[in-house]
């Protein structure tokens, strides 16, 4: 990222967020949309965390290079909070994935049309058979792998080259067990975003739950960054003091 501007670095995140949010929740209104009224299955589950996958393996290498890819608010504040980030470009970094999120919203409606709004247009929500506290551990626990993952990858002992890979690996992996109770948003970006697109089309948003989702996802980045600074921190060791040769005669000087 040497010799790159900061809006270079804010458009890279508002692309890679967008790009997320048409393919990864487009992918939910275009399964429903195609199923009609058939029943939705695990197969669709799974075709929903493959897409979100892929994009994010794909954005990776796209744009890792030049704003660190990070498309994510809940990674860019455990990258601040341990020091791995400046604190002062967090608002804009957030900023660039909230519009990049609202964009790519925008977009789904643009290539599925209303049918899309009509169908919820893969806003994460949990129902009333799920309730705040386990939607809050749902979200906690998802984003927390995923945070936890990105920062075993991008430590400096980690395998180079793979970094695309394990990501986009463990967000298909995530979306399995966590989307039934809440849709699997793990993204402060990917959870307003949607809200804010389906609201101004119509649709019906449940707002009292984006507190839920917000708490959990930003709680799990900054404790899975934490956690992982912890765990793999390494005692300093001082440098050796060598004495000065005594065939060396010291000089002092008085002013």
């Amino acid at each position: 990222m040497d010799g790159l501007r900061t809006p270079q670095k804010l458009l890279a995140e508002v692309l890679g967020t967008a790009f997320l949010v048409f393919v990864g929740v487009g992918s939910v209104p275009a399964t429903l949309i195609v199923n009609g009224d058939s029943p939705f299955t695990m197969a669709d589950l799974g075709v929903i965390s493959l897409s979100f996958g892929t994009i994010v393996v794909a954005t990776v290498y796209a744009l890792g290079h030049v704003s660190g890819n990070h498309i994510n608010p809940a990674v860019t504040l455990g990258l601040a909070v341990t020091g791995k980030f400046p604190w002062s470009q967090v608002p804009a970094y957030i900023g660039a994935q909230l519009v990049g999120a609202v964009i790519g919203a925008f977009a789904i409606i643009g290539v599925l049309g209303d049918r899309a709004s009509e169908v919820g247009l893969g806003v994460a929500a949990y129902g009333a058979d799920v309730g705040a506290g386990q939607a809050f551990i749902a979200e906690f626990v998802g984003t927390f792998i995923l945070v936890f993952t990105i920062f075993g990858v991008i430590h400096r002992a980690a395998a180079p080259g793979f970094a695309g890979i394990a990501i986009g690996l463990v967000v298909f992996a995530a979306i399995i067990p966590v989307a039934p109770a809440t849709g699997a948003s793990i993204n402060p970006a990917r959870t307003l975003g949607p809200m804010f697109v389906q609201q101004l089309w119509g649709g019906q948003v449940e707002w009292d739950q984006a507190p839920v989702y917000l708490a959990a996802e930003i709680c799990a980045g900054i404790a899975a960054a934490l956690i992982y600074v912890a765990i793999t921190r390494t005692p300093e060791v001082p440098e050796p003091v060598s004495a000065p040769a005594a065939s060396t005669p010291t000089t002092s000087t008085s002013v």
